[in-house]
């Protein structure tokens, strides 16, 4: 896979301290974007899964008060099939996952693609939507701009509505 870095303590990408992951490509290209550094689909640098895998089992081992994992980017769901598998090893150390997207939760479910449902179901929060500079709110919490939701993603698909997270 792809990715643009790796961030191994973050306080503001989820709930607790977090590992994140920022895939590398974007088709979305949000005006006044966080990371445009992470648009090239071509930049970055490769990485397999198991390599990826490897180094949370050593943060696990360094870092105990990890809470989770976060999935960033650039787009997560363009590499939704390597991410799902990251995203089942880190619930196997006892992580929780968020994913980014910027996509909305309905365009992500409109397409019957398995790779993109694994990743959903392999995510305990979804932040959906482009960032919208319009909408800018700095008193989110782990959003950017009002547009963008916090969906409890098993509450969603166990009900079949969306449910917000807290």
């Amino acid at each position: 896979m792809r990715l643009s870095g790796i961030t191994t303590e973050s306080f503001v990408d989820g709930p607790g301290l977090r590992l994140v992951i920022f895939a590398q490509g974007c088709p979305h290209q949000c005006p006044y974007c966080h990371n445009p550094e992470s648009w090239d689909g071509n930049a970055g640098k490769e990485l397999s899964v198991r390599q990826i895998v490897r180094f949370l089992k050593q943060q696990k081992k360094n870092i105990q008060n990890k809470r989770g994992i976060t999935f960033s980017g650039g787009e997560p769901f363009l590499q939704a099939a390597e991410l799902a598998q990251v995203a089942l090893a880190a619930r196997q150390i006892g992580w929780d996952v968020v994913t980014y997207t910027g996509f909305t939760y309905e365009q992500l479910t409109e397409d019957n693609n398995g790779d993109i449902k694994a990743l959903l179901s392999a995510s305990d929060i979804l932040i959906d939507g482009k960032y919208i500079h319009e909408l800018r709110d700095i008193g989110l919490q782990f959003r950017g701009s009002s547009n963008q939701r916090l969906i409890d993603v098993a509450a969603t698909q166990k009900s079949g509505q969306i449910v917000l997270w807290r």
